[in-house]
């Protein structure tokens, strides 16, 4: 039986910085030897440590003596922690560090992070930080440049070299040389979002599953004609995911993946600002033409996926056939189209289409990993900070132990690797176990979304989808080119004010531009006037910002 609520009162509860609460988990972890602070010396300079360096990747890590640690802990809604939560307890019995957590919601978490960090407020640990989120505290010396202690973290090194991604964390070097956080490393990587489409319908109109965008659009008229009542296509995202995934097979970036804008023109050896693309006006003007047909749902473009009339409804009552999602929308659809009635269907996640510009996908990429505040290098225990974020984030055993639980109480596995809840056990949101009466996440805290899929060996991550999933990965991996990575272009802290300043009204511009191009609220006979409105609003100035970050970094590495 599950030791869920074993422990129960351990945890204290207090008052902390900008209304959040703040509780008290019990947590225990591997140390990497000395108790030595970690503090800079007067050139600003990271001062030596005696930290141990017996330690090694793979193998258990345990502090010397009880620990505390602070973190930033972000509650999901449909998952709030409770002390009843076996996580807690189980890794302070592997480890022996107890963890003050800082609770913030996820509905403003971006917003309350930034406050606490700027306001010297935040606790030492800040999980939850995907790559670029990092840069503004950075350059204002707000957190620890971990690049300058990696010598402590025996099992991000092993992975990023394993995994052939030393590369790509170099890339996240700031102006001054040196990166300040560490990412979650993936062994394999696949694009999160992508089409779900219902193969079966595909079939039965004659279109096999599409390769590219061109071939979407034959597929989507097919099955237009065989519904009229439909819009085929839909996002529920309003329109981000969609064009996130859409524009590298336009040769472009979009939506989601817009960054700041600069796309890296290797002809001209320069980056320019991808909304004034020849590749960018081609995505707006293909999805354009879905719209002018009545092949894509535009409401799906407008509204997020939420309330009444929702893509999943659309898709339940076959009004829809194709749409954003990933692996989980599978599920979801599934659910909705048998609720309704539907029970002869066939649910496909696909590849996103290939496009003028290639069969081409986003570049392989990281998962959230985290950062130090600046004053974890005066704990006297930073050394073991060290060790233990490191064994957190990036030692199979303890991403195991978040994704799955305890060997033995929550689950086992065969000798292929075969995971098997226990009888008591249930994961409701991969519909496993449904029988079970406890919930690994819900009740246990395990699988959790602040620490699970962060670091993941293609096997853990193959471990809990279903084989669809892994049949999506092989497809991305043998069928389409991850693109190239841009050189990288920090920009110091004034610069990185600049560009906010300008930056910030021109993305406006784009967002609203793009969907009234792709609605038809705006002619597409205005693009050149929709780049002047650009240019007016600065864009030469931002760009040679970005161009001039670009060729001061050349310059570094070279």
């Amino acid at each position: 039986m599950a030791r869920a609520g074993h422990m129960m009162g351990r945890r204290t509860r207090s008052a902390r910085a900008v209304g959040a609460l703040t509780v008290v988990g019990a947590l225990a972890l591997a140390a990497c030897g000395g108790s030595d602070g970690g503090s800079t010396n007067a050139d600003g300079e990271p001062a030596d440590l005696e930290c141990s360096t017996e330690a090694v990747a793979d193998q258990p890590w345990k502090a010397a003596e009880p620990r505390e640690f602070s973190l930033l802990w972000t509650d999901w809604a449909d998952y709030p922690i409770t002390d009843s939560w076996d996580f807690f307890d189980e890794i302070e019995e592997r480890t022996n560090v107890r963890l003050n957590l800082t609770n913030i919601p996820f509905s403003d978490a971006t917003e309350k992070r930034s406050l606490l960090i700027s306001a010297g407020d935040a606790p030492q640990i800040i999980p939850l930080v995907y790559t670029g989120e990092e840069r503004q505290f950075a350059a204002s010396g707000a957190v620890v440049p971990l690049s300058d202690y990696v010598d402590y973290m025996p099992n991000f090194q092993k992975y990023m070299e394993e995994w052939d991604l030393t590369d790509m964390v170099n890339d996240l070097r700031q102006e001054d040389g040196k990166y300040y956080m560490t990412p979650g490393l993936q062994e394999v990587s696949v694009p999160v979002f992508t089409l779900i489409i219902r193969k079966d319908v595909f079939d039965e109109v004659g279109a096999p599953a599409p390769e590219t965008w061109e071939d979407l659009q034959e597929g989507l008229e097919l099955i237009k004609a065989a519904y009229p009542d439909s819009q085929p296509l839909a996002d529920g995202f309003e329109g981000q995911s969609m064009i996130n995934y859409a524009a590298h097979a336009f040769g472009t970036v979009g939506g989601w993946g817009f960054g700041d804008g600069a796309w890296w023109d290797e002809d001209a050896g320069e980056f320019v600002y991808a909304a004034t693309t020849d590749g960018y006006k081609d995505m707006v003007t293909y999805f354009n033409g879905l719209a002018e047909n009545g092949l894509l749902d535009t409401e799906s473009f407008t509204a997020s996926n939420d309330g009444g009339g929702t893509v999943t409804e659309k898709f339940a009552a076959e009004r829809v056939f194709a749409a954003s999602g990933g692996s989980w929308t599978v599920q979801e659809f599934s659910t909705a189209l048998e609720a309704a009635g539907v029970t002869d269907f066939e649910l496909v996640q696909i590849a996103p289409p290939g496009g003028p510009a290639g069969m081409v996908v986003e570049p392989r990429n990281f998962w959230n990993g985290f950062m130090l505040t600046s004053d974890a290098v005066n704990d006297p225990n930073f050394c073991d900070l060290l060790g233990f974020t490191d064994w957190l984030y990036y030692n199979p055993e303890a991403r195991e132990l978040i994704q799955w639980g305890v060997e033995g109480e929550h689950y086992t596995k065969d000798a292929e690797g075969n995971y098997t809840l226990e009888p008591d056990i249930t994961f409701a949101g991969l519909n496993l176990n449904p029988s079970g009466t406890i919930d690994l996440k819900k009740d246990l805290g395990y699988a959790n979304d602040v620490f699970a899929g962060s670091t993941e060996s293609r096997e853990l991550k193959e471990s809990y989808n279903v084989p669809a999933f892994v049949e999506y990965i092989d497809d991305v991996q043998s069928n389409r080119t991850p693109r190239d990575p841009f050189p990288p272009h920090p920009l110091d802290e004034a610069e990185l004010e600049q560009s906010s300043l300008l930056g910030t009204p021109l993305k406006d511009t784009v967002d609203t531009a793009t969907l009234e191009f792709i609605l038809g609220q705006r002619d597409l006979s205005e693009w050149d006037s929709f780049v002047s409105q650009l240019e007016g609003q600065g864009l030469s100035n931002y760009m040679d910002l970005i161009n001039g970050a670009r060729e001061r970094a050349a310059g570094n590495n070279g």
